[in-house]
């Protein structure tokens, strides 16, 4: 059709590098990252955060603590009896649970503040394979900014404005070097 020129709709692109930077938007800032590095062999328990691009699934938060943060993404409440698999041998494994639950688990409820926002990642749900590592987060960061177990992590305030401009076309891009200029 003469004249006629398509949208194209252009996905938030986050990245994220070693030792533990994070860029969108013009934006850049201070992250953590895995204990283990980052890496593209990711296994359960290794503490690696994993290399690729990963859209963002959805955002939990304690309502308890804060107010829903503002994003075009699904947003969930968090409760007491929220969990999330890390069991390879069960059938939930890499997905959230309702506690108490009889295989191994991590509680998102937490005392500390780190899981206050957490942004469900899409690494290794689509198809979920079993011991390829489990609850992949964008979430808070501990004071101060330690290692994950292969998360990656931001101070709240960052994190909230992060969310903002996302939407289910923003996808996280872990990668070994810094993007070019």
């Amino acid at each position: 059709m003469p004249g006629f020129k398509p949208v194209i709709i252009a996905a938030m692109e986050i990245l994220v590098w070693p030792p533990g930077s994070l860029s969108w938007n013009g934006n850049a800032m201070r992250c953590a990252l895995g204990r283990g590095g980052i890496g593209a062999d990711k296994k359960e328990g290794d503490g690696v955060t994993p290399l690729g691009c990963f859209p963002l699934r959805r955002v939990m938060y304690r309502a308890d603590r804060l107010q829903a943060p503002k994003t075009g993404l699904e947003v969930r409440a968090l409760g007491p009896d929220d969990g999330w698999c890390d069991d390879p041998r069960e059938d939930s494994y890499n997905r959230l649970i309702s506690l108490p639950f009889s295989g191994s688990n991590e509680t998102l409820w937490r005392q500390d503040h780190v899981y206050d926002v957490i942004i469900e990642l899409g690494y290794n749900d689509d198809p979920v394979r079993s011991g390829l590592g489990s609850a992949i987060f964008l979430h808070v960061a501990k004071p101060d900014y330690g290692p994950t177990e292969g998360c990656v992590t931001l101070g709240l305030e960052d994190l909230l404005a992060l969310l903002e401009p996302c939407d289910e076309t923003a996808r996280l891009t872990v990668t070994l070097r810094p993007p070019s200029q």
